[in-house]
């Protein structure tokens, strides 16, 4: 022992024994048989469960927990322990004797026969009430801060779209039915000033969250003044880099900006880093306009002027706009949701223009989506002027 070390306490002064330790830990305590049978319980089991030992000796311990937990310790709690002689911090619940239920962290050790001795299986339980509580004030509070995110993502998306003889505009924007925060997907359609025009924009910010749908707000205000500044696609694009980069807000956007005159359905268009807009024009087979294509807002790639392209909406044609949770899935290629999204346009075009989208979205859209949904289709009626 070093010089200067304090003598280990004696037990005996401590009013402590191994007996003591055992019974009052701050923890219950059990060994069972490898079977599962409980040999041995402490006191501190049996008062936070309400369980004499005398009942709970002989018992198997999945017995004491709820359905769905017995269901787990049959297929993954007792095969874990089987392959890794341990299993750590297994939440589970224990069903007291008065019905209630204990939220419990378990840890398990078998112990395998050795000198003589049987094998054994040493748990630990740990009360963890207070941890469930905390995990569901936090889940709460997360339930409340999406509440918010969508009520501000709605009201930023909320107005009148432009309408007419010349043009009908159908939307879906659907938000992700998994995960706890909205993203900032967007989209938004408005007469230009001065001509018979209109401007079709559909946007995806980086992350999620209320910091998504402020930053939504403040691209698609940014979009719409430029626009009015009588900029065309690809310039709007450019400005809208120098906004992203002057605020620090909204680097890698995706945006898809597209103009269409109502008189000749002239279309000039541009995309940054976005999904192609579709194309489903009478007598044709619909297409993907691959052209205009750039990187993202404020990418940090020095390549230029941004480009832009040209099309004609013929009159009974339609020109969509979308987000890549229309087409995307992390278990298949992009294309395939891009071929199926073609197909459907196809199978889906004799239908009026909601109807159509409609039918093309919910043909589309998983179940399980992980991102949010957001569509604009603009149609433009056989033999309208604008």
């Amino acid at each position: 022992m070093a010089p200067d070390a304090a003598p280990p306490p004696d037990p005996d002064l401590l009013g402590e024994s191994a007996q003591d330790l055992y019974e009052n830990a701050p923890c219950g305590y059990l060994a069972c048989s490898p079977e599962g049978l409980i040999l041995r319980v402490n006191r501190t089991f049996e008062s936070w469960t309400g369980h004499d030992r005398e009942t709970l000796v002989g018992r198997p311990f999945h017995s004491l927990l709820t359905p769905a937990g017995q269901i787990y310790h049959e297929t993954h709690y007792a095969p874990l322990l089987q392959m890794q002689g341990a299993v750590r911090e297994i939440a589970l619940e224990i069903v007291r004797a008065d019905g209630s239920r204990l939220p419990a962290l378990v840890n398990s050790v078998r112990q395998p026969e050795r000198e003589g001795r049987p094998a054994i299986v040493r748990t630990t339980i740990f009360d963890a009430t207070d941890r469930r509580r905390y995990e569901q004030e936090l889940l709460g509070a997360r339930r409340r801060q999406q509440d918010i995110a969508l009520e501000l993502q709605r009201s930023l998306l909320s107005g009148a779209l432009p309408e007419g003889d010349a043009l009908q505009v159908a939307v879906v924007y659907e938000p992700a039915v998994t995960g706890l925060e909205v993203g900032g997907d967007w989209y938004d359609a408005f007469r230009l000033p001065g001509e018979k025009a209109v401007a079709l924009v559909v946007g995806d910010v980086v992350g999620r969250g209320v910091t998504a749908a402020a930053t939504m707000g403040q691209l698609r205000s940014a979009t719409r003044a430029l626009a009015g500044t009588g900029l065309g696609p690809a310039a709007l694009l450019d400005a809208l880099d120098e906004f992203v980069a002057r605020h620090d807000v909204g680097r890698m956007t995706t945006v898809a900006y597209a103009e269409l005159r109502l008189d000749t359905g002239a279309v000039r268009y541009a995309c940054a880093g976005h999904p192609p807009p579709a194309l489903l024009q009478p007598g044709r087979e619909p297409e993907l306009l691959w052209e205009g294509r750039s990187v993202p807002l404020d990418a940090g790639v020095g390549t230029g002027a941004r480009p832009e392209a040209g099309t004609h909406l013929l009159p009974g044609g339609s020109l969509l706009l979308y987000t890549d949770g229309l087409v995307e899935r992390r278990s298949r290629p992009l294309g395939v949701g891009l071929d199926e999204l073609l197909a459907e346009l196809a199978a889906q075009r004799d239908n009026l223009p909601a109807d159509l989208l409609s039918g093309v979205v919910g043909a589309l859209e998983d179940d399980r989506h992980v991102d949010d949904l957001c569509v604009l289709l603009a149609h433009r009626p056989g033999g309208g002027a604008g």
